[in-house]
């Protein structure tokens, strides 16, 4: 919810704590959400590498998600 300001005011810092907690406990949409973070550098410094890690894991609990995000990520690489 603060991710995207659902009900609550955007808050990237609180959205990224609380995702944290919840995708190192494995909750693969949190991951995904970290992975856009990283990814668009929201809220955190952009950072390719943390998102394809996250994307990663999420995809590898079956993240359609992220497996396209990640696919995405692999076919525009230099």
């Amino acid at each position: 919810m603060y991710l995207k300001g659902e009900g609550v005011p955007k808050d990237y810092s609180k959205a990224f704590a609380f995702l944290s907690k919840s995708a190192e406990s494995g909750n693969a949409e949190a991951q995904y959400n970290l992975g856009v973070m990283y990814a668009n550098g929201l809220g955190v410094a952009k950072d390719e590498s943390k998102a394809a890690m996250w994307y990663q894991k999420s995809a590898e609990s079956g993240n359609l998600k992220a497996q396209y995000d990640l696919g995405v990520m692999y076919a525009l690489r230099e």
